[in-house]
């Protein structure tokens, strides 16, 4: 997931102009559909060195794999739960043999928030992290491969989860609105302008793991409530 970088443009432009955005992201186990989302950027940490032979020549060796650690330690003391801001390296790789001072290592970094704002502010301070070297001679650069804007919640949006709701239970359905630090193309739907509402879609969970499931019976009534949901704004 890399957050859309050549459909955003066309999502963007096509929110713009529509009256309300519905995004068929899975819906939450609970049943609920999704009215705020986090943002997220995702990133790629690449850290150099020098090589090394660990036991004949260590002290002429500068080790990117120290540095990265302590950028990591450091990346994830930015975390801040009650803010809903979230850093986590999910992958890291590194050196050459286990008797080499490592020359070179990588991490890539995701970025949670809730708000603009804190994604400028925190950006910030993870480059300076990146461009603090904790190992004299080290150096590091940060790439950004993806990203996500949050899903705020609006009075425009509470409508529209409104008028879905509404419609559901016309079919027999009570469908609740539920948050989730989840990232979504409904974010960039939202940062155009657009009532938007996600996880429409059949009812799921257990992402991004073997477990991973939807429910088959949800398929029918989610998309008969989303149907009609369509049906009565393009009526009203």
């Amino acid at each position: 997931e890399i957050g859309s970088p050549f459909s955003r443009p066309l999502i963007e432009a096509e929110a713009r102009r529509a009256r309300a955005v519905f995004n068929a992201e899975p819906g939450r186990p609970s049943g609920a559909v999704v009215t705020a989302r986090k943002g997220g950027v995702f990133m790629q940490l690449a850290v150099t060195g020098k090589a090394a032979h660990s036991g004949a020549n260590f002290a002429q060796g500068i080790s990117a794999i120290e540095e990265l650690a302590r950028k990591i330690v450091a990346l994830h003391a930015l975390t801040d739960i009650a803010r809903g801001i979230t850093v986590n390296v999910g992958i890291v790789r590194g050196g050459q043999t286990v008797n080499t001072v490592a020359p070179s290592a990588q991490a890539e970094v995701d970025l949670r928030f809730l708000t603009r704002a804190d994604r400028d502010v925190t950006m910030a301070r993870i480059q300076s992290i990146v461009d603090t070297s904790y190992v004299p001679g080290t150096g590091a650069k940060l790439d950004i491969f993806g990203e996500f804007l949050p899903l705020a919640e609006t009075p425009d949006g509470e409508r529209l989860y409104r008028h879905y709701a509404g419609c559901a239970e016309a079919l027999g359905v009570k469908i609740p609105a539920e948050f989730t630090g989840g990232c979504a193309d409904s974010g960039f739907a939202a940062g155009a302008g657009a009532p938007t509402l996600c996880a429409t879609g059949p009812v799921g969970g257990k992402a991004h793991t073997p477990e991973e499931y939807l429910e088959l019976d949800s398929i029918v009534p989610r998309a008969q409530a989303l149907a009609l949901a369509i049906l009565r704004l393009g009526q009203g």
